[in-house]
């Protein structure tokens, strides 16, 4: 069974980190790209980041670009999202899942909530 556990969400102030952890069991990790998204109340769900599976190139979309790093443990198959300088707006469910080739696997998790106070 397929299974991505995003996890290390929390209350956080204006300005403050977090650390978000993706756990993946059930797929050839290695062979992966993961990738992190989120959804806010009454929003569509937007991916933020994505880091490969081979050489680990990343992406990151403009609204976190240079806040926030991804990164990847193939020998924990878990993938980090570092998150600085938190604002407001980053409050939302974060989610992570897996690409294979240009396909994103229809496996989501119950994600983790992130709360921003200004």
């Amino acid at each position: 069974e397929v299974q991505l556990q995003a996890c290390g969400g929390g209350l956080v102030q204006r300005g403050g980190s977090l650390r978000l952890s993706c756990e993946v069991s059930g797929l050839i990790f290695e062979d992966h790209a993961i990738g992190w998204f989120r959804q806010a109340p009454g929003k569509e769900r937007e991916g933020i980041s994505c880091v490969s599976s081979s050489v680990g190139s990343t992406y990151y979309a403009n609204s976190v670009k240079d806040r926030f790093t991804i990164s990847r443990d193939n020998a924990k198959k878990t993938v980090y999202l570092q998150m600085n300088d938190l604002k407001s707006e980053d409050t939302a469910v974060y989610f992570c899942t897996a690409k294979y080739g240009n396909i994103w696997l229809d496996y989501w998790g119950q994600g983790t909530q992130v709360t921003v106070s200004s």
